[in-house]
């Protein structure tokens, strides 16, 4: 007797990454990269490879490599870790048409919901002083 599927190795859908990293430090685009690798974990997905932008070129090696993947057949999407990856907006909406139009699916790691508006913390500035509304207040790092 054969063992049931969910005992069998098997490989999900393959999916691309896509990450735009222009002045990007290392340890941030291991963690953007580690965030790819752990979706497609958790929704069954194989990251047959991630294409990485770190140009501000409206056509960039990494997009064009990408598309390339894309009309490979049995592939099923690309993966970001939000949509601001596909670069700004004039741009994105290009380059997402550009995908839908190969037939694969845009998959969001992050996805930017509407009623959620980040604001600054009153009292913190710098780059780390943005939180989500909807979310509850921590503590600070000194507690």
């Amino acid at each position: 007797m054969e063992p049931l599927t969910e005992h069998r190795r098997v490989s999900g859908p393959a999916v691309y990454g896509f990450l735009r990293l222009v002045n990007v430090p290392t340890a941030r685009e291991e963690a953007l990269k580690r965030s790819l690798v752990e979706y497609c974990r958790r929704h069954e997905l194989s990251l047959s490879g991630v294409f990485a932008e770190r140009l501000t070129a409206v056509t960039s090696a990494a997009f064009v490599g990408l598309m390339d993947a894309l009309a490979v057949s049995g592939s099923y999407g690309v993966v970001l870790p939000s949509a601001s990856h596909l670069g700004p907006r004039s741009m994105a909406a290009a380059r997402g048409r550009h995908i839908e139009a190969t037939g694969t699916r845009l998959l969001l790691v992050r996805k930017d919901t509407p009623g959620r508006a980040r604001r600054r913390r009153p009292g913190h500035g710098g780059a780390q002083a943005w939180y989500d509304r909807a979310s509850a207040p921590t503590l600070d790092a000194e507690s």
